[in-house]
């Protein structure tokens, strides 16, 4: 049987552990690739709203050109919030968006990603319907995990690379 509600508080200390011990940018590729998984059941509801897209969009800018505006950061992330509120209420597109937000943040606050997987995990929750939902779950939240360690590998490995040159 389904509980009624997702918690987002729930930890794993696993992925906490690999947070605090990363890298602000990577964390930041981390968070937009979690909420870049899930942007289609908002995108698919709301065809017409970029909001969330661009707030990952102003994320992937920052990571790629270390330019920050906490002002253009702030807004993409208050925007792609607004988004998900207008959404109604516990939705997998209303999950989306706030994974995008949360994305965004990270930018100023590197635990956000956190937040940004989470909601991914909350959007699929909320989007599956089948009785495995759990395996849906344990599935994403893996890959989450994984993800972080390629991401943290292949940085590594260019640092290196930069440095023998």
């Amino acid at each position: 049987m389904r509980i009624a509600k997702f918690s987002l508080t729930q930890k794993d200390e696993k992925i906490l552990d690999l947070v605090h011990k990363t890298d602000a940018k990577i964390l930041a590729a981390w968070a937009i690739d979690c909420a870049g998984r899930v942007l289609h059941y908002f995108e698919e509801k709301y065809p017409e709203d970029d909001r969330p897209r661009k707030a990952l969009e102003v994320c992937r800018e920052w990571v790629n050109t270390d330019l920050f505006s906490m002002k253009e950061i702030r807004k993409a992330a208050l925007d792609a919030h607004s988004a998900a509120r207008e959404t109604g209420q516990d939705n997998s597109a209303r999950s989306a968006a706030r994974s995008a937000g949360q994305a965004v943040a990270t930018s100023h606050v590197p635990t956000h990603s956190i937040g940004a997987a989470n909601y991914a995990l909350q959007a699929i929750y909320r989007a599956n319907i089948l009785s495995d939902f759990e395996i849906a779950l344990a599935s994403e939240r893996n890959w989450q995990y994984q993800h972080l360690l390629e991401l943290r590998k292949s940085i590594k490995v260019r640092l290196v690379r930069q440095r023998d040159i």
